[in-house]
């Protein structure tokens, strides 16, 4: 997975901060290359951050689309840095972008989870283990999602099975 997106991260390293808010600069200029080349050199953070924040069975099964979901943060976080952020007591303070779009791509990832929770998967048919077709069809025609489900199609119970 992300094979190409490792050579990428490799091949584009990080920028010091004057770099990257003079990059930043160009690209809410209106620079298309500024901005591709912005976006590239993050890559690998996007990477690291998706495999910190997602258990790996969902990363396998959605890593491809979280990525991307990722990517096209970054590039509308561009248009809007703030590269004359100032602090409460009004002095200028520079921030590193990875800073600033870091919550957003914890976000993203936790907003596609409870995406796949409430779609009413459950954790073994994510990881494509057959669970609900096993079940009495009575329990299968209620409309609980999966999640409230133990494997033996009984309810768990609070606190455990």
């Amino acid at each position: 997975m992300w094979e190409g997106y490792l050579e990428v991260a490799r091949r584009y390293p990080k920028l010091s901060l004057a770099q990257e808010r003079r990059m930043i600069a160009t690209a809410q200029a209106g620079r298309k290359t500024a901005r591709d080349e912005l976006v590239l050199r993050h890559i690998g953070f996007l990477m690291w951050c998706l495999r910190t924040k997602v258990f790996r069975w969902h990363l396998e099964r959605h890593g491809d689309d979280l990525l991307s979901a990722a990517i096209l943060t970054l590039y509308q976080k561009i248009r809007t840095y703030d590269l004359n952020y100032r602090d409460r007591g009004g002095v200028l303070r520079p921030v590193r972008f990875i800073s600033y779009v870091w919550k957003r791509i914890d976000g993203l990832a936790l907003d596609h989870l409870k995406r796949e929770s409430r779609s009413g998967v459950s954790f073994d048919e994510a990881r494509h283990i057959p669970s609900r077709s096993n079940l009495p069809v009575k329990i299968r025609q209620k409309t609980l999602p999966a999640r409230f489900l133990c494997r033996d199609g009984h309810m768990a119970r609070a606190g455990g099975n």
